[in-house]
C-alpha cells in the first residue's frame, strides 16, 4: 500500500481523517479516506500501488468494464445509461463545436457509439482489456490502451465520465489534455461530489466513495482549484440529478437494504438530495465544463 503524503491540488500536508470504507465490489478490504484541510480534496490513502490497481476492477458487477448488467442494480444501470447517453450528447453539442472527440476512459464504448451516430469523429482510451475489446467491437474503432497510442490530433471535445477519480496522477493527465485540445476546445469532467446531501446521509456507506478504485474524492472547491492550476478556465458546472437515485440505490445495498425496501429508500433519498442540492448546485455528481485559459 502507498501513503499519499502531499495533496496533488494544493501541496498541503495537513490532512484529517474522514471515513473508513469497505470495498464491497471486489476485495472486501477496508480503506481509509482523509481530507486535505486546505482545499478539501478527499484522498484514499493508503491505497494499492498503481501496478496492483487493475485487480480491483476484476468483477462482473463492475458494469462499466464488464458490460454485464443483471439483477436489480443491473436493470437500474441500463435504464440510467439509456437516458444519459443522449443527454450527454446534447450537453457536448451545446458547449462544443462539432468535430473530433476523445472519450478518455471510454469503458465499453456506448458513449463513443452514440457520438458516432451524430457524425462525430471519435477516439477512445480505455486501460481495461475486457472493456477495450467490447468498445472496439461496438464502434469499429481501435481503442487506445495508453495516452501514447492515441492518434496525433487535436480534439474539439475531451470527455471524462466518472474517470478522473480513478487516475493516479491528476496533474499529469490534465497537462496532456492541454496539448490535445483545439485552442477553443472544451473538456467535460464528471465526478462524484462527496459533499452532496446523500453522501452526508450515507456517510461511509456512500457508494460514490467506491474504494479503492476511486483514488480521489472531489468537492467543488478542490476541482475548481485543480482546473485553475492546470491552466483551465471553468466555463460551467452542470448537475447530474439522476445519479442521486442510482448512487442511493447502491448505497442502500451497502447498508443491506435490498429489494423493494431498498428501492423505496433510494428514491426518497434521491429526491431529497436533489431538492436540497438545487440551492447550491451540490448534487451527487457534477460535470465541470472547462476551456483553456
Amino acid at each position: 500500500m502507498v501513503e499519499v503524503a502531499e495533496c496533488p491540488v494544493c501541496t498541503s500536508k495537513d490532512f484529517a481523517d474522514h471515513y473508513t470504507c469497505k470495498d464491497t465490489t471486489v476485495s472486501h478490504e477496508t480503506f481509509h479516506i482523509k481530507v486535505c484541510q486546505n482545499c478539501s480534496l478527499a484522498i484514499t490513502s493508503p491505497r494499492p500501488e498503481e501496478k496492483d490497481l487493475g485487480k480491483y476492477y476484476l468483477s462482473n458487477t463492475y458494469i462499466s468494464h464488464s458490460g454485464k448488467a443483471s439483477g436489480l442494480i443491473g436493470s437500474a444501470y441500463r435504464v440510467v445509461r439509456k437516458f444519459t447517453l443522449n443527454w450527454k450528447y446534447r450537453l457536448v453539442a451545446l458547449h462544443s463545436k462539432k468535430g473530433t472527440l476523445l472519450d478518455y476512459g471510454c469503458g465499453t464504448g456506448e458513449f463513443l457509439k452514440t457520438m458516432q451516430t451524430y457524425n462525430w469523429d471519435v477516439c477512445g482510451l480505455e486501460p481495461s482489456e475486457i472493456a477495450r475489446k467490447k468498445a472496439r467491437l461496438l464502434t469499429g474503432k481501435t481503442i487506445a490502451e495508453t495516452q501514447e497510442q492515441l492518434p496525433k490530433k487535436l480534439y474539439n471535445a475531451i470527455t471524462l465520465w466518472h474517470v478522473l477519480e480513478h487516475i493516479p496522477d491528476l496533474n499529469l493527465v490534465l497537462q496532456t489534455f492541454k496539448n490535445s485540445l483545439h485552442h477553443n476546445g472544451i473538456i467535460f469532467i464528471a465526478v462524484p461530489n462527496y459533499q452532496s446531501p446523500e453522501s452526508l446521509h450515507y456517510k461511509n456507506d456512500w457508494a460514490g466513495y467506491d474504494v479503492p478504485r476511486h483514488l480521489w474524492h472531489f468537492s467543488k472547491k478542490s476541482m475548481e482549484l485543480l482546473l485553475d492550476q492546470n491552466n483551465f478556465k471553468l466555463h460551467a458546472v452542470c448537475p447530474m440529478p439522476i445519479d442521486a437515485y442510482y448512487i442511493s440505490l447502491l448505497s442502500e445495498k451497502n447498508r443491506g437494504n435490498t429489494g423493494l425496501n431498498g428501492i423505496l429508500r433510494a428514491i426518497i433519498q434521491g429526491m431529497h438530495s436533489n431538492t436540497v442540492a438545487k440551492k447550491t448546485c451540490n448534487h451527487s455528481s457534477l460535470i465541470y465544463i472547462a476551456k483553456l485559459k
